[in-house]
C-alpha cells in the first residue's frame, strides 16, 4: 500500500471528527458515571490532637455520605512518634487519636493514605521543618540560610529546603517514620509528597555535586517505593517534577525547569501519580497514563476548573483502550489550609468565601450519594 501524507483538508476533516466525537460525548447524560472512578478523594492536613473529634464528625457527616472513598492525610511530624520522639510537633496526634480516625474510616470504607513530605518541603518560608532542625547534616543546601523575613523571588532561589538523598544516615531515620505512620494508620499506601523540589543535585553538596538531577530524583522515588513494596504498600507522589516545564509551557511550579522531568522514564510504574493543576485543566494526565502510570487528577480552589477536570477524566476513560482507561483512577480535591480551618469554613456552607470549600462542594455535588 502506498502511504501518502494527509492533505490539509484531510487534517481538517479528521480534527472535525474528533471534535464531533468529544462534543457528542459531552452532550450525553452521564448520570452516576462518576461512581466508576476508583478514587473520589480528599487530600488534607491531619487534624491536631485537639481537632480529632471535629474531624471524625466531618468524616461521618460529610465525606462518607458524599462517597469520598480515599483520604490522604498530611501527617508529617504531627504524630507522637515512638521511633523518633525528637521529631514530634507540639499537640501532635497520639496513637489513640489515630485509631479513632482509622476506625471511623474503616466503618465507611474510606482508604487512608498518610503523607510525610520527603525530599522537598523541608522548610516553609523562614521556618525549617523538624527533620532538618534536628538533623541539620541532612540539608542539601546548608549554605542557604533561611531569612528572617521570607520573600519570593530571592537571590538564593529559596522556596523550600530539601534533604540530601545521598546522605548515608538519612534513610534509616526517614524509613522509621514511614513504617511507623503506615503501621499506626493500618495503611496499604503512603504518600511521599516530592512536589516542588527546587533544590536537588546542588553544586555545593559534596555528595550530589555534578550528578544527573533526574537520576537523583528517580533513585529517591525508587528507593522509597522498594522499601514500601517490602510490606506490600504502594507509593503515591505528586507529579509536577516529572513534567517538562519548558516543553509544555507549564513553568517551574506545576512542572520542572530544573531537569528532573526525565525521571518519568526511570521510576517504577507501580508508583501512583497525583497530577495537580489549579489555574487550568491541563491535560497532563494523558502523559502519565500513556507512560504506564496510574494517575489521579487533583483540583484545588476553582470550581470551574474542577468540573472541567472531572469531564476530562471521563473523556480520557471513555476514549482510551481498556489498558489505558484503567489508569485514570479519578479525582482528588486538595486542601492547603490546616484541617481545623477548612472544616470551620466548610461548615459555613454557602456563606464561605473560601475557594477550596467552593471547589470541594462542587465536586461533592457531582459525586454519587451513599445510600
Amino acid at each position: 500500500m502506498i502511504k501518502t501524507k494527509p492533505t490539509k483538508m484531510k487534517k481538517i476533516v479528521l480534527l472535525s471528527c474528533v471534535i464531533l466525537v468529544i462534543n457528542t460525548y459531552l452532550a450525553t447524560p452521564q448520570s452516576n458515571s462518576y461512581i466508576t472512578f476508583d478514587v473520589r478523594g480528599l487530600a488534607i492536613a491531619a487534624p491536631s490532637h485537639d481537632g480529632v473529634d471535629a474531624f471524625i464528625s466531618f468524616v461521618d457527616k460529610e465525606l462518607a455520605p458524599n462517597s469520598i472513598n480515599t483520604l490522604i492525610l498530611r501527617v508529617d511530624y504531627n504524630y507522637q512518634y515512638q521511633t523518633h520522639p525528637e521529631l514530634r510537633n507540639e499537640n501532635a496526634l497520639i496513637k489513640e487519636d489515630v485509631k479513632k480516625i482509622v476506625k471511623k474510616c474503616q466503618e465507611h470504607k474510606i482508604r487512608i493514605i498518610p503523607q510525610i513530605n520527603l525530599l522537598g518541603h523541608q522548610s516553609w518560608e523562614s521556618t525549617v521543618e523538624n527533620l532538618l532542625k534536628v538533623y541539620p547534616q541532612f540539608d542539601e543546601t546548608p549554605h542557604v540560610k533561611l531569612p528572617a523575613k521570607y520573600a519570593w523571588p530571592n537571590a538564593d532561589g529559596l522556596y523550600c529546603k530539601s534533604y540530601c538523598p545521598l546522605h548515608p544516615d538519612l534513610h534509616s531515620v526517614v524509613f522509621d517514620l514511614v513504617d511507623e505512620i503506615c503501621d499506626v494508620f493500618e495503611a496499604d499506601a503512603f504518600h511521599a509528597g516530592m512536589d516542588e523540589v527546587f533544590y536537588i543535585g546542588d553544586d555545593k553538596c559534596p555528595r550530589c555535586k555534578g550528578k544527573d538531577k533526574s537520576e537523583l530524583f528517580a533513585n529517591e522515588v525508587n528507593l522509597v517505593n522498594a522499601h514500601l513494596a517490602e510490606k506490600k504498600r504502594e507509593l503515591w507522589i505528586w507529579g509536577d517534577r516529572l513534567i517538562d516545564g519548558h516543553t509544555t509551557g507549564l513553568g517551574m511550579w506545576e512542572a520542572s525547569e530544573n531537569d528532573t522531568h526525565r525521571a518519568i522514564d526511570m521510576i517504577n510504574k507501580a508508583v501512583v501519580i497525583c497530577d495537580w493543576h489549579y489555574e487550568r485543566p491541563d491535560l497532563t494526565a494523558v502523559i502519565f497514563a500513556s507512560k504506564g502510570f496510574r494517575v489521579i487528577t487533583c483540583p484545588w480552589n476553582k470550581p470551574d476548573i474542577a468540573m472541567a477536570q472531572i469531564r476530562n477524566t471521563q473523556i480520557f476513560k471513555a476514549c482510551s483502550t481498556s489498558e489505558v482507561s484503567d489508569r485514570y483512577l479519578g479525582i482528588m480535591q486538595t486542601i492547603w489550609s490546616d484541617c481545623e480551618r477548612f472544616i470551620q469554613e466548610y461548615n459555613k456552607a454557602e456563606k464561605s468565601d473560601d475557594g477550596s470549600v467552593k471547589c470541594f462542594r462542587a465536586l461533592l455535588h457531582e459525586f454519587p450519594k451513599s445510600k
